[in-house]
């Protein structure tokens, strides 16, 4: 759709749908900055309408723009851009296919409803060839979508590994500074605001496997959809587990990981997980604290590459809603659009039991002869290779760690289920990935 109308360039007329945290941040950065974006554009941005469910909350809003009824908004003819940050899948899916339908271009920060049925937004954008930007989705203020999707195009992404989830990176930091476990760790995080009121979908991992299928289709020309993530959520990392990793020089960071892989028969596909592992602390995410995101990337031209920074809050997360909003009007002054969906690789997704991975583990055992060998059989049999192995304790209180080399989860796990079985073995204490150099 061109906004240029005899000789003249009419004013971009944007609708936003949702006004919380990230849409009240929206509507002050467009009417502080509205001088310098038309400058930027080659044309003015106004606001049409904002929908909200309850108006009287918004009195920071003018009146007039508000409205209940978003679906009348999205029709409108007198709109041109939907910005939305509703999030959530319904009602959400349908308003935004009604304005991709229609020739309306979208900007959206709904990584939930992207991870789900990105497929059918893309193919109604292509349809009507009207744009579809979702910077803000993944890691709030932080670049990564547009180098992963644009500056990157020419190369080829091997791997996509970070930190997208800023409560579970708190909550991890925290244990890892103070000692403390994951319980009272998360009561205050909820204390001081970095955790919602019911944090399920960020500490159970939900969160962060939207964001890796985001990752995961940009990355490898594919269409990766939440369901084909691997996910483990922080819930089950113990104060034992960070004191566990600090002795082997390691810190536990959630990790969203990426990666293309090729079989023994040459057949590529991609594998993409979420759960707690052990880094090293030399790992550039390793120092990565508090709620902050980071993802480190590796092309085969461009090498290793890390982006860093605000991962999620109003503020930042509007700054990247803005900058979406500022490509999908130039495209329109300049009578183009953006990128369209890229996902003519077509790769499988990998199951997470054929990929390869690394165990530590803590055994609680018994202390006599032979424990050790009956250990070590149980790998040998599973044809899992031991990469370090140390016995601490006498008597009652006597433990093994085990660290192993990398074979595949399926081999690990089966590995871990045997052991648990075995007399000598009082208890499967814990089991952790390990990521990094080993």
């Amino acid at each position: 759709m061109s906004v240029k109308e005899a000789g003249s360039v009419k004013p971009i007329r944007v609708a936003l749908l949702g006004c919380g945290t990230v849409g009240t941040e929206v509507v002050r950065l467009l009417t502080d900055q509205a001088e310098d974006l038309t400058q930027r554009i080659g044309a003015p941005v106004e606001l049409a309408g904002i929908a909200v469910r309850r108006p009287n909350k918004h009195r920071e809003v003018p009146e007039h723009l508000l409205t209940t009824d978003a679906a009348a908004l999205v029709k409108s003819d007198d709109v041109d851009v939907i910005v939305e940050v509703i999030g959530g899948i319904d009602p959400t899916r349908g308003l935004l296919l009604e304005a991709l339908r229609n020739g309306k271009s979208v900007v959206t920060a709904n990584k939930a409803l992207l991870a789900e049925h990105g497929p059918d937004l893309f193919e109604a954008a292509d349809a009507s060839g009207a744009d579809l930007y979702f910077e803000a989705a993944v890691a709030g203020a932080i670049p990564l979508l547009r180098p992963l999707r644009e500056s990157l195009a020419g190369d080829r992404i091997t791997r996509v590994m970070g930190i997208v989830n800023g409560t579970t990176n708190f909550i991890l930091s925290a244990m890892d500074a103070t000692g403390a476990g994951y319980n009272e760790t998360l009561e205050e995080a909820s204390r001081l605001g970095y955790a919602e009121a019911d944090p399920t979908a960020d500490v159970d991992g939900f969160d962060a496997a939207s964001k890796a299928a985001i990752l995961a289709s940009l990355a490898f020309h594919t269409r990766v959809t939440a369901s084909d993530v691997y996910r483990e959520g922080i819930r089950a990392v113990s104060a034992a587990d960070i004191a566990a990793a600090k002795g082997l020089g390691r810190t536990v960071k959630l990790l969203a990981i990426c990666e293309r892989v090729t079989s023994p028969s040459g057949q590529e596909s991609v594998a993409v997980r979420v759960h707690p592992a052990m880094i090293p602390r030399t790992h550039p995410l390793a120092s990565v604290n508090g709620a902050f995101n980071a993802v480190f990337v590796e092309a085969d031209a461009a090498g290793e590459m890390m982006f860093y920074g605000q991962g999620a809050g109003g503020a930042p997360t509007a700054s990247a809603v803005v900058g979406d909003l500022v490509a999908v009007a130039r495209n329109m002054v300049a009578s183009g659009h953006g990128p369209r969906e890229s996902a003519y690789a077509a790769l499988s997704a990998q199951p997470m039991g054929n990929t390869p991975t690394r165990y530590h583990i803590s055994l609680d055992v018994a202390d006599k002869p032979g424990v050790l060998s009956q250990v070590a059989a149980v790998f040998a049999e599973h044809d899992v290779s031991i990469a370090a192995v140390r016995q601490e304790g006498r008597i009652e209180d006597a433990s093994l760690v085990i660290v192993t080399h990398a074979a595949t989860d399926a081999a690990l796990r089966s590995t871990v289920d045997k052991i648990g079985g075995l007399p000598v073995v009082r208890d499967v204490v814990s089991v952790m990935r390990v990521e990094g150099e080993e």
